[in-house]
């Protein structure tokens, strides 16, 4: 693991390299969690800082399906894949202002980044591989408007699982909100990324709908340790799903949280497939 620089502002060829941007989108603005979008945000980081030469190669891909497939036993009232991409938002189906689409190779990026202290991984990556807790079945989707590298992006993320485990994952969420409060490092192949703060954000209008929900706002420093960037996580459990969203910006602006009409969208037609 590369000596984490934040605080000397030096950027290094190899955090140029993991999100194929400048020195300004390693540290969340530039749609880093985003598998797809590394290419543009390179060519607006280029405009925006004047580091923009990274090669555009990412290296730290990983599969983001479930590490291992349940039996059907242990399996035991968790929706299936086809279950869950039922009721998932389709491919350019609108929620509020923003359009959604699958992800054109393994989704997020961050599925495979952990967290130093491991109690604040759910407030880095909630996949099967690094977090502890195994879905049954996944299905992830994004939600952005075509061509606007500027704009806001929404991971969406269902998980199914067996049992209690969903509760597990909620309360594991609770845990690391409490425990991370004052920051935490998120770890990469080759790059760190310095949180200064989790705190908890406004849970949307339908929250009461939900078994359990959780709300983060997270501040980010900048590889110089100077800008702070920001970034939403809204997490909801109904019985055995979990419904996760997590919202960025390239830029330093502050979103506010999870745009509410992109979780609605979500959340509408999760409870109309399950009726």
């Amino acid at each position: 693991m590369p000596q984490n620089r934040a605080a000397t502002g030096t950027p290094t060829p190899a955090r140029r390299r993991e999100n194929g941007a400048g020195m300004f989108g390693v540290y969340g603005a530039g749609h880093r969690r985003g598998a797809t979008a590394a290419a543009g945000a390179a060519l607006a980081l280029a405009v925006l800082t004047g580091c923009g030469d990274g090669d555009g190669q990412n290296t730290d891909k990983a599969a983001k399906e479930p590490a291992a497939t349940p039996s059907p036993s242990a399996s035991a009232g968790a929706l299936t894949k086809a279950q869950l991409t039922a009721v998932a938002l389709t491919d350019g189906e609108r929620a509020g202002d923003l359009s959604a689409s699958e992800y054109a190779l393994d989704g997020p990026l961050a599925d495979a980044y952990t967290a130093d202290p491991a109690v604040c991984q759910p407030l880095v990556s909630l996949a099967g591989d690094v977090s502890g807790h195994a879905p049954a079945a996944q299905v992830q989707r994004k939600a952005d408007e075509p061509g606007e590298m500027l704009g806001v992006t929404v991971d969406i993320t269902l998980r199914s699982y067996a049992g209690d485990e969903a509760a597990e994952v909620m309360a594991s969420l609770d845990r690391a909100g409490r425990a991370c409060a004052g920051g935490f490092t998120e770890e990469r192949a080759v790059a760190r990324a310095a949180y200064e703060k989790a705190e908890p954000a406004p849970l949307p209008g339908f929250a009461a709908e939900a078994d359990e929900a959780k709300a983060y706002r997270f501040t980010i420093l900048d590889v110089k340790g100077k800008l702070k960037l920001y970034e939403y996580l809204t997490v909801l459990r109904s019985g055995t799903t979990t419904l996760a969203f997590r919202a960025e910006i390239l830029g330093t602006k502050d979103i506010g949280g999870v745009p509410e009409d992109v979780m609605a969208a979500q959340w509408k037609k999760f409870r109309a497939g399950r009726a």
